[in-house]
């Protein structure tokens, strides 16, 4: 799906701002139609924003199920006759959405973006109403997966439920991604795809128009990043030659920009314009290579997540974390454990942020015992296929994206269950068929033996999450470098392939001092950073660290949990602690070669 930008064909109306809101807590909001009227008991809702931590109410933040959302806007007399689309970049996790009370578009799964063309729903020079009810019930056949537990218990009271989720970060919800109108000619680009081949100095580059309605021609025109015409080529599908390209790298991104125009059959021309880049991606059994060049992943995986507004996109942060990250000298990040925002894709193209994009495949586990978590019931052919759509959904999103290096399928699975492997070896044909150009990863975080870790049979890259000293031998740090040396150079033997630490770390306190180290202290943090490197720059088959986590982030309520997850570099307001600075020491002295 497209990026929304506007063109001269183009006009976007976006309809952030502070919507009526209301929680269905009797599940009766579809019963009753309450799409069909004005929401009535609502209270004020921003949006984009998370709607859990806005209200001092704490039943909505814990709230299972429905939220409603309402807004009314203006559509232009001017765009009559056009398409007019509703899009939203995500609704977490489900969603349906009325326009003056007809159903536009339902969705599953968050993080994604969808849209419906509106033009028969909305009235041109007059007010319309849009509402949208998301749910944020997750269950075996969402990603990420759930568990609702009912309670019949004399300590509960009647209808007692909760959401059980399998992976460590706040279940935030609602409309945390911009909604937006976007108007178009009825002849419209509605996909482009473009692939590249580097030979020395040279490039070639394809592409692939998709087009809704009767075209009457199209051309393609390439400019540089100076704005300079590079070639053109006519029809849908085309190819271009590159001589002396520019290529996009890590830290230095060079981008291209594809002016793409159709002409309908009313003579109405829609114009979309493409920024991309050129580069290749190549894997070895110990190395990983761009443009050719051996690559070291350095940096540390994050969360969309922030004080008041939860996970809803917001410019300020996102530029101020790429600020960081520089700082850091971290070159690269996972989107642990879902998909970015598109902004923040964008932003990664443009300041040469390699990524690791991965799908919200996160806590794909059962708590029972002896129970197979690939099983109907639990992780089954339905969830397989929604997976499928999820990997098709991102990849089409993300896929001209330079800044995406590698598809990560998913966080942490069950993978010593023989039908893991059956499953992730689908998902992962899948992608490659969906792109055969980038390589594919899963990442583990179960201690197995390598043979017993079945999905890494089909990966091109091994992603392991570790935690020595931290949950296993706590307080131990003495112990981490020979654990890794030990432990990861019969990965390397068994599957040949190179292998990046996913993540490492430790819980911090900040302001915490203690010397000699205790846990939770800075210094502790630090120590463990530090010893896990020795063992990586012994290990030549060691393609890739990504520190667990860059900044510190909410999680469910729990006694291993106080005040959230605090294994961030930063504090949740991007303040350091004393690991950032070292980290800064060790990402902006060279590194070593990968072979």
């Amino acid at each position: 799906m497209l990026y929304p930008q506007e063109s001269e064909s183009r006009e976007i109306k976006d309809l952030s701002g502070i919507w009526r809101f209301r929680a269905d807590r009797n599940e009766c909001g579809r019963r009753e139609s309450w799409f069909a009227g004005p929401l009535t008991e609502t209270i004020p809702m921003p949006v984009p924003c998370s709607y859990n931590d806005v209200t001092q109410d704490r039943s909505l933040r814990d709230h299972i199920g429905e939220v409603w959302y309402e807004t009314t806007f203006f559509v232009p007399t001017s765009w009559a006759g056009k398409r007019v689309w509703l899009r939203f970049a995500s609704a977490d996790h489900a969603a349906t959405a009325w326009v003056n009370g007809h159903e536009a578009v339902s969705h599953k799964g968050g993080f994604l973006p969808f849209a419906a063309d509106v033009s028969e729903l909305v009235e041109y020079g007059a007010e319309n109403r849009l509402s949208v009810a998301v749910d944020n019930i997750l269950t075996w056949e969402t990603l990420p997966p759930g568990v609702v537990k009912s309670f019949d218990d004399m300590n509960h009271p009647s209808g007692y439920r909760v959401q059980d989720i399998h992976f460590d970060f706040f279940h935030y919800a609602g409309l945390n991604r911009p909604v937006l109108l976007v108007a178009t000619p009825r002849t419209v680009i509605d996909d482009i795809t473009v692939r590249n081949e580097v030979n020395d100095s040279d490039a070639r580059m394809s592409y692939d128009l998709s087009v809704l309605g009767e075209c009457d021609g199209a051309s393609v025109v390439l400019h540089d990043g100076d704005g300079n015409e590079v070639a053109r080529a006519d029809g849908l599908s085309g190819e271009f030659h590159i001589p002396g390209v520019r290529l996009w790298k890590p830290g230095a991104p060079q981008l291209y920009q594809l002016e793409c125009r159709v002409r309908g059959s009313d003579g109405a021309d829609d114009v979309y314009r493409l920024e991309t880049g050129v580069r290749t991606v190549r894997v070895t059994d110990s190395g990983f290579f761009i443009n050719d060049e051996p690559f070291y992943f350095q940096g540390c995986c994050k969360h969309e997540d922030m004080d008041v507004k939860g996970r809803a996109e917001d410019h300020a942060m996102m530029v101020k974390d790429f600020n960081l990250m520089d700082w850091l000298g971290a070159n690269s990040t996972r989107t642990s454990h879902y998909p970015y925002s598109e902004e923040f894709m964008r932003l990664a193209d443009r300041q040469g942020l390699v990524i690791i994009d991965e799908a919200p495949a996160v806590g794909m586990r059962s708590d029972v015992a002896d129970e197979p978590t690939y099983s109907d019931g639990r992780i089954s052919a339905r969830t397989l296929a929604h997976h499928m759509e999820v990997m098709r959904e991102l990849i089409a999103r993300d896929k001209n994206h330079p800044c995406v290096v590698m598809w990560s399928v998913a966080n942490e699975p069950i993978v010593n269950e023989p039908a893991a492997g059956e499953y992730f070896k689908r998902v992962i044909a899948e992608t490659r068929r969906l792109d055969p150009t980038r390589p594919v990863t899963l990442v583990t975080g179960d201690v197995n033996p390598p043979e017993k870790c079945y999905p890494f049979a089909y990966v091109d890259v091994m992603c392991i999450n570790r935690y020595h000293s931290w949950y296993s031998d706590p307080g131990h740090t003495e112990l981490i470098e020979l654990q890794t040396i030990a432990e990861l150079s019969p990965w390397h033997e068994y599957y040949k392939k190179p292998l990046i630490i996913s993540e490492y770390g430790a819980d911090t306190i900040p302001g915490l001092h203690s010397e000699p180290p205790v846990m939770f202290s800075e210094e502790y943090q630090v120590a463990v950073l530090e010893e896990f490197h020795k063992g990586f720059d012994k290990l030549p088959f060691v393609i890739g660290e990504h520190v667990w986590n860059f900044a510190d982030f909410a999680t469910k309520q729990g006694i291993t949990r106080v005040g959230g997850n605090k294994k961030g570099v930063f504090t949740r307001q991007r303040q350091p602690k004393a690991a950032a600075h070292a980290l800064r020491a060790r990402w902006h002295q060279p590194r070593r070669k990968t072979v």
